[in-house]
């Protein structure tokens, strides 16, 4: 098995940390929230021992990436952007023979959380950077017919809601940055599969905060030790959370700058996974994926794991890299 190597790489002006394991075609890892590169550890390990060249990097916002200040940073153009110039970057680069690396200038991207989002985006937006695409978490249904967070504020009326309550630039800052290692244990207990139903990103009275009442676990669960989350900690005590929550201010001013992509379909090969647990998959509703097919023409396989929650790639990571793995082979 190869190892682990971490370098910067500048793309789109953004000095970027890069985690790669491998050598073969290249296959571009996009993390979510509150997470980064470390959470697709096991598939580092995994596509690397399967031939693939894996890439995982933290994206802006997060770890050792540079973090903008303006919101406008974060918009979904941007990390885009990021993502096509790490894979005009890394080409030629220690992927194989100049030859090898330089056949094809494009990438499969992988993405989980707001990285599926993002990867969604990177297959609607620069097919000629990526030719497939696998999304963890997050389908892709198309665009809405209204600004997001005006939707979320007339769905969730009179209740919390995280993505509306992230919306006031602070305040959620405030709450997180108090004690960044208990903010990410109690955030990443509440998501997991098999965790007791209580309080969490929702399912609260309008005024709550995002901790309030979610359980503060005694002992973390399996697929988390106390030394990557010692990790996790470490990279948020680096920026704090401003940049990540960013990208949610962000949604929608993306809904009026992306507007022609009204009606569009993602063109390219796509594979799907989620845990049947998973909080964001169950609020779309039962008819989630048959929706996805309206939008993902191409979708090759949707796959629900009985019992995970939404650490997917962590939670159950010799399935998901398993999926991924046939997806790879079979789209060339």
């Amino acid at each position: 098995m190869s190892t682990l190597a971490h370098r910067f790489v500048t793309a789109n002006g953004i000095r970027h940390h890069v985690v790669e394991q491998g050598r073969g075609p290249l296959v571009l890892l996009v993390h979510g929230f509150p997470e980064g590169w470390r959470s697709w550890r096991h598939q580092l390990a995994a596509l690397s021992d399967a031939g693939y060249r894996a890439v995982a990097y933290d994206v802006r916002g997060y770890g050792q990436t540079d973090a903008p200040a303006d919101v406008s940073a974060y918009a979904m153009r941007q990390l885009v952007a990021d993502a096509a110039g790490l894979v005009e970057a890394m080409r030629g680069s220690g992927g194989g023979s100049g030859a090898e690396a330089d056949a094809d200038p494009r990438a499969v991207v992988v993405g989980h959380d707001w990285g599926a989002s993002i990867a969604w985006h990177c297959a609607l937006l620069r097919p000629d950077r990526f030719r497939a695409v696998a999304a963890l978490s997050i389908v892709y249904t198309g665009r809405p017919p209204a600004p997001p967070i005006a939707i979320f504020r007339k769905r969730f009326d009179g209740q919390f809601f995280y993505m509306v309550y992230f919306q006031e630039p602070g305040v959620a800052e405030a709450e997180l940055e108090a004690d960044v290692r208990r903010s990410l244990r109690l955030m990443f207990y509440s998501a997991a599969g098999g965790t007791p139903p209580g309080p969490g990103f929702g399912g609260k009275p309008a005024g709550a905060k995002l901790l309030d009442g979610m359980t503060d676990p005694p002992t973390l669960p399996a697929w988390l030790s106390e030394a990557e989350l010692d990790a996790y900690a470490a990279d948020f005590a680096r920026h704090g959370f401003r940049g990540p929550l960013n990208r949610y201010r962000c949604m929608d001013s993306d809904w009026a700058d992306l507007a022609e992509l009204a009606g569009a379909t993602v063109s390219v090969p796509a594979l799907f996974v989620v845990g049947a647990e998973d909080m964001s998959f169950k609020m779309r509703g039962p008819d989630a994926i048959a929706q996805m097919r309206a939008a993902v023409p191409h979708l090759r396989e949707a796959l629900v794991l009985p019992g995970a929650g939404h650490w997917i790639q962590q939670e159950r990571p010799a399935e998901t890299s398993a999926a991924l793995i046939s997806f790879l082979r079979a789209s060339g």
